[in-house]
């Protein structure tokens, strides 16, 4: 069981997972936005459709990633410096311009399970935000003289969904109540952008000052 990190750290990426999962952006959009106007299920379908999205991106960013601990090991350390410069910047865009969470209920056709299965999968897998974020996120769980780094990268990677699930899922449940809650109180989805902040910049600091010894 050499793929499974040690509990510090798979403890620190359920703390980053959770903020992140209670953070509004597009999936969570979609997410309630089918449940509120077509049920459950539907924003279900869009949920497992972006799991399977992550899963694609987790597995190219295990395999690049491995192919770059093999040939420069510095090199991967250094993508890990810009991935902490880049957790700075989410936080900084997170406070500023605070989340995006603009859920409707909309008449129209409904969606078979499959296209909203689909609609999920298409909106995770190609958002290339969401690659980099992988990219730059789950390296600063692995260190690169770890010879078991290509497995935990993935284990971490798959391990974000089931952790991700209980937040989400209920959100999905309570859709119609977490929306409204979301658009009627500011302050609440202020205080996501703060956490979000506060926890990936705390992420940052901890790889640079490792850095920097």
């Amino acid at each position: 069981m050499n793929f499974i990190p040690d509990w510090p750290i798979i403890l620190q990426f359920a703390i980053a997972t959770f903020v992140l999962s209670i953070t509004p952006g597009p999936d969570m959009t979609l997410f309630v936005g089918r449940a509120l106007s077509e049920g459950k299920a539907a924003g279900f379908a869009c949920l497992a459709g972006a799991s399977s999205g992550i899963v694609v991106h987790t597995t190219m960013v295990a395999v690049g990633l491995s192919a770059l601990i093999v040939a420069s090991p510095s090199a991967f350390f250094a993508l890990k410096i810009v991935g902490a410069a880049y957790l700075v910047w989410l936080a900084y865009q997170a406070i500023r311009n605070g989340s995006a969470f603009s859920p409707e209920k909309q008449a129209g056709q409904s969606h078979t399970l499959l296209q909203n299965w689909l609609t999920g999968f298409g909106i995770n897998l190609l958002n290339p935000k969401i690659i980099l974020f992988f990219m730059t996120f789950l390296p600063q769980f692995v260190s690169a003289s770890d010879p078991h780094a290509p497995g935990k990268l993935f284990f971490l990677g798959v391990l974000f969904i089931p952790l991700a699930l209980p937040v989400v899922a209920p959100m999905i449940i309570a859709a119609d109540t977490f929306s409204k809650l979301l658009k009627k109180n500011p302050t609440v989805t202020r205080i996501t952008d703060w956490l979000f902040a506060g926890v990936f910049s705390a992420f940052a600091a901890k790889i640079l000052m490792a850095q920097a010894k």
